[in-house]
């Protein structure tokens, strides 16, 4: 499992990750907000909110999260395509 050491919440509902294994970009999320749990973090004071889970997840006081294996596998393929 992949381990996000650093998170940071960033304009236009994107965040900036970073793990352990040195993969690290810029996730676009402003298109991903969408259901009752993700509803709060359309608020750019709430999103800035953001931290990491005992868990390793991203994650929010309302308890949304994102798993960090999908976002590892999503920056690296990003990583990939860029390359």
């Amino acid at each position: 499992m992949y381990k996000i050491v650093k998170v940071e919440a960033l304009d236009g509902y994107r965040l900036r990750v970073i793990f352990d294994d040195g993969v690290a970009g810029i996730v676009d999320l402003s298109e991903r907000l969408f259901g009752p749990v993700f509803e709060p973090l359309k608020d750019p004071a709430y999103f800035r909110q953001v931290g990491i889970d005992e868990f390793g997840a991203v994650c929010w006081p309302n308890g949304a999260d994102l798993a960090p294996d999908a976002l590892h596998t999503r920056l690296r393929n990003q990583t990939t395509a860029a390359a």
